[in-house]
């Protein structure tokens, strides 16, 4: 079996790619069944984030043609999404997986939202039964790898977040955040970090609409803010110099008539729009307004650049215990590759040795108790010198690459094949 990962993230696709891939987290359970119904596909994991969508598979020697699956599922022109894709396999695959999970591929690297990304995504794929095994294992490890990166480097020291660095982009608008009132669209993780933030740089009033009203309340009453019916969403927005929004709709909400509602209203003072959604929540057309500012998750690009330099040497150390891990990795991998063998193998000579007493117990007359123990341990001790030899290779070869080549002549040599067709069949069959 083969790990395969393909996706587009924030280094390889701008936003308006990302937004025609991204899957809503109600769509995911639907979206992993398909997954892994796709030919070749034996476990599967979907991570759709605002910086990156990618899917992760186990396949059978690599042979899962991923991109079809995306231009499928997407219903979109393959020769759109191409040149946007990344793709790996096995060690490589397992590296990304790794660097992802330690926020080293983040835009911001070290931000500490992107570790409960992958666990949501995990945890829902489980729910599915689209992750079980090998692929399991792999996140699991992924997770600990993580733990290990964060404790042992100080790449996520001074955390910040893309809602911290949306804060530090509205100060540079406007100067001093002082008695700014900021309306919070969405009411999840993303927009109640930014009210901490915001709070934290002396914001004035909050505001929080949200489809469901009931979240927006609750998240108000954590910052002393006013919960709004999201039916009052254009009525009432005009109030906010800062409007920070993060939901899940497929199209924009905020579109260039809304902008000119509310600057009248405003009587021409700016508005400043962070659109931290994928897909996007504003319009880019309401950016042609004068007056008003939409800044979307590429841009803050920029305002995350200053952080990179800083995080360099630590993101290196990370670099490396993450090679370290992956090879680690892939030893046990391949050791548990060999394992099916060796029990193959051991349980073929039990038979054949307890067969043959069997067979020559007849002539042999009654026998002690101990000249039974004595024929037991005799043959046992034959068998284990048989073994010997063979099981030493196949727990080696485990750690180079002749692995494969190993098992099947010692499969060969003792006549394990039709044993092993059978317990591929019935893998592939829970797969």
């Amino acid at each position: 079996m083969t790990f395969q990962l393909i996706g587009v993230n924030h280094k390889t696709a701008p936003v308006e790619v990302r937004e025609r891939l991204a899957i809503p987290e109600s769509h995911l359970p639907e979206a992993l069944k398909r997954f892994t119904q796709h030919p070749g596909v034996h476990e599967g994991m979907i991570l759709s984030t605002c910086n990156r969508v990618e899917l992760l598979a186990r396949s059978k020697n690599g042979g899962a043609n991923l991109r079809e699956f995306l231009g499928n599922y997407f219903q979109i022109d393959r020769g759109q999404i191409d040149p946007h894709l990344y793709e790996y396999r096995e060690q490589d695959a397992v590296r990304h997986l790794f660097r992802v999970t330690s926020s080293l591929d983040s835009m911001v690297v070290g931000e500490a939202q992107i570790l409960g990304q992958v666990k949501e995504a995990y945890a829902i794929a489980r729910a599915v039964g689209a992750c079980h095994s090998q692929l399991d294992q792999l996140l699991t490890r992924a997770f600990a790898v993580a733990k290990r990166v964060r404790t042992e480097t100080a790449v996520g020291s001074s955390a910040v977040s893309v809602a911290s660095v949306a804060v530090e982009l509205a100060k540079k608008i406007f100067g001093s955040l002082q008695g700014k009132h900021v309306y919070l669209v969405g009411a999840g993780k993303m927009t109640e970090l930014a009210a901490r933030h915001l709070l934290a740089h002396g914001a004035g009033s909050i505001f929080v609409a949200n489809r469901t009203y009931d979240r927006a309340i609750r998240l108000a009453q954590k910052f002393q803010g006013q919960a709004i019916e999201f039916s009052r969403l254009y009525d009432t927005c005009d109030r906010a110099d800062i409007v920070i929004t993060s939901t899940g709709s497929p199209h924009a909400i905020f579109r260039r008539e809304h902008g000119e509602q509310f600057l009248s209203r405003r009587k021409n003072r700016p508005m400043f729009f962070i659109d931290i959604a994928v897909p996007r929540d504003v319009d880019p057309e309401m950016n042609k307004l004068d007056g008003i500012f939409v800044y979307d998750i590429d841009d803050l690009q920029q305002a995350v650049a200053s952080h990179v330099a800083d995080r360099k040497k630590e993101a290196q150390r990370a670099d490396e215990i993450i090679n370290v891990e992956v090879e680690k990795f892939q030893a046990r991998l391949q050791t548990l590759d060999v394992v099916p063998t060796i029990v193959s193998l051991q349980e073929h000579l039990e038979l054949i040795r307890t067969a043959e007493i069997d067979r020559v117990r007849g002539r042999l007359g009654p026998l002690s108790p101990e000249q039974q123990l004595a024929i037991d341990a005799l043959t046992r001790g034959i068998v284990n010198k048989i073994m010997h030899t063979p099981i030493s290779t196949l727990k080696t070869a485990a750690r180079d690459a002749e692995a494969t080549t190993v098992v099947e002549i010692v499969r060969r040599l003792f006549n394990l094949q039709e044993k092993r067709a059978s317990e591929e069949k019935d893998s592939g069959g829970r797969a």
